[in-house]
């Protein structure tokens, strides 16, 4: 009896062969503008391209002593994946220009120019990535105890990724900071990038952190041997100061910071949309460094539905278009709880929370679906403590599961909590928003008694609400509020006791229920009254004379300290996050350094890693 020639064909796999052709896997990378991208191969139907644009330019410094410029914000990236007919000409690509550096000024330094957007024609559709947002300036420092305002020249400028904000006052501790860049400025899903950070620039994966850039996003398994190992879209750091390290460029060519005294930041990487590093501050003032030039690359994909031969599928595995296998997991990403200040103001706010799976259902997001493979995890540490003087803590650092690749899909970050403010000035905005602090003398109405906004970067479910607002009280009676939880606004001051820290959230992934992500007490600025207690989950209370740190691996806000007390009081440092995954009884777990996580399994059989500190998990 004669074979089934269709059969055969089909490598002896009866039903329907699969006619289509496919792309070849060609990958033409484009790094300067041309009238057009390729020319498909004739049976290609689906095209991925990544487009990056042009990063930001690192803001100037001033010559006095302070922190540097801010780092640019790195051009924005998008990996889509287009249909197309085959053997046709794509239309043109323009390749953005980085965005100038900011001179450095005696009084006032300019902020780094924004970055060129980058785009590709496909059919009659201009696809668009947006150019980076330049750095903000530092600004000339006032005399220290003078009060000023922050000019426009310290603002981040919005961009694919938001620029970082730059600074105003007198030192790297006391440094008042502008408004960071806004990202993500041609408003996509998913997002091209992320907001600045205080002084880091905003990376396209990641925001900006407090000095160091965003990380970008890794494309190299979509374009295997693309330049730069395929990781684009890093933010630019900050420029150095005695008080003030440098900050590190975010990984996909974010340019570092330039070193003290004065000098220059660092450029981007050429065709990486990498953001430009900041000037440094002391000596004559550093100029920022202009950001990287973008890039595109289009890839003809190999992809088909139906009956597939062997020889098929071989060639669809070797291009890395055959269907990938993924493990569902939950997860608990808390951030790391931001530091009070020993001088009567505000408690901290609790890091970001952010579960699925498992916790209140209001604040379950979606399960990740993960390939086997490596994934960093970072486990954001507290902020640290204001000392007895008027001087501000910090803010709480992030938290992130699979740091750099791509947020919401196989990437989780959860915000560090702000620092509740100083006398006379407003909580600061994080995960969890600080306390507000009151006036003195009183200034009834006043709107530096408000705590800093919770869930800052938005993200539905939020993860954190506002911190409390502070009383306007005498110089005698000042009371600041209590810094926001994961699952409450902190607590109001009134005219006889200071705010206490919003609750936080119970969460029972890893067996035992556990609370976590409380805010911080408020304080007073003399010993009369009362300190506000911290909320569950790992606040801190505020205190007489210090306030209480936050406990460890819950991402708790510190505690305020009192001003008056026997010379004065220290704050409460934030509480350090936490990272568990929690994946079915198939998967397999391990992590790096070894001391980094715990790995267990629960008694319904699924797989848990637990992070305490930063580390490897590898899923397998």
């Amino acid at each position: 009896m004669p074979r089934n020639k269709s059969g055969s064909a089909n490598g002896g796999v009866i039903g329907k062969a699969n006619k289509s052709s496919f792309g070849k896997c060609t990958q033409t990378v484009r790094t300067s503008n041309t009238p057009s991208a390729a020319t498909t191969q004739p049976g290609t139907r689906l095209v991925k391209t990544v487009i990056v644009a042009g990063g930001g330019g690192g803001g100037g410094s001033t010559c006095g002593t302070g922190i540097g410029g801010a780092g640019g914000g790195a051009g924005g990236v998008r990996n889509l994946e287009i249909q197309v007919c085959g053997n046709s000409a794509l239309g043109a690509v323009v390749i953005g220009g980085a965005g100038s550096g900011g001179s450095r000024h005696p009084s006032q330094a300019s902020q780094g120019g924004d970055g060129n957007d980058s785009s590709i024609v496909i059919g009659c559709t201009t696809y668009t990535s947006s150019g980076g947002g330049g750095g903000g300036a530092r600004q000339k420092s006032p005399t220290p105890g003078s009060t000023g305002t922050v000019g426009t020249n310290a603002d981040g400028r919005t961009g694919g990724a938001g620029g970082g904000a730059g600074a105003y006052n007198f030192n790297c501790l006391q440094a008042t900071p502008g408004q960071v860049g806004a990202g993500n400025e041609g408003s996509y899903d998913p997002p091209e990038g992320f907001p600045g950070g205080n002084y880091g620039g905003g990376g396209a994966g990641v925001i900006g952190q407090p000095r160091n850039g965003g990380c970008g996003v890794d494309v190299s398994s979509d374009f295997p041997g693309a330049p730069n190992c395929g990781v684009y879209g890093g933010g630019g750091g900050s420029g150095g100061q005695p008080s003030c390290t440098v900050g590190a460029g975010g990984p996909g060519g974010g340019g570092a910071g330039g070193p003290r005294p004065g000098n220059n930041g660092n450029a981007g990487t050429t065709n990486t949309g990498g953001g430009g590093g900041g000037g440094a501050g002391q000596g004559g003032g550093g100029s920022g460094a202009a950001g990287g030039s973008g890039i595109v690359i289009v890839k003809e994909l190999s992809k088909a539905s139906g009956v597939w031969s062997m020889q098929s599928q071989f060639q669809a595995q070797k291009c890395g278009t055959w269907p990938s296998f993924f493990y569902e997991v939950d997860y608990l990403v808390v951030a790391g709880g931001a530091g009070a200040t020993g001088c009567a103001t505000g408690g901290g706010g609790a890091g970001g929370y952010r579960a699925s799976g498992y916790g209140p259902s209001p604040l379950q997001g979606s399960s990740l679906e993960l390939k086997p493979g490596d994934y960093t995890i970072t486990v954001g540490g507290g902020g640290a403590a204001g000392p007895a003087s008027n001087v501000a803590g910090s803010n709480g650092n992030d938290s992130i599961l699979g740091a750099c690749r791509t947020e919401g899909v196989d990437m989780i970050t959860s915000a560090g909590g702000g620092r509740g403010g100083m006398i006379n000035s407003v909580g600061i905005a994080g995960g969890s928003g600080g306390g507000g602090s009151g006036t003195f003398p009183a200034s009834p109405g006043s709107s530096v008694a408000a705590g800093g906004a919770g869930n800052t970067p938005p993200v539905d479910p939020p993860q954190g609400n506002a911190g409390g607002t502070g009383f306007d009280g005498l110089v005698t009676a000042t009371f600041g509020g209590g810094g926001g939880g994961a699952g409450a606004t902190g607590g109001a001051a009134s005219s006889s006791a200071a705010g206490n820290g919003g609750a936080g959230v119970s969460n029972n992934i890893l067996g035992p229920s556990t609370t976590y992500a409380g805010g911080g007490g408020g304080s007073t600025n003399s010993g009369g009254g009362s300190g506000g207690s911290g909320g569950s989950g790992g606040g801190g209370a505020g205190g007489k004379p210090s306030g209480t740190p936050g406990s460890a691996n819950t991402g708790g806000g510190g505690g305020a300290g009192i001003l008056n007390s026997g010379g004065g009081g220290t704050g409460g440092s934030g509480g350090p996050g936490i990272v568990v995954i929690r994946g079915p009884s198939s998967i397999t777990f391990s992590a790096s350094p070894s001391p980094s996580a715990t790995i267990s399994t629960h008694p319904g059989g699924d797989k848990l890693a637990k992070f305490t500190s930063s580390g490897t998990l590898t899923i397998s």
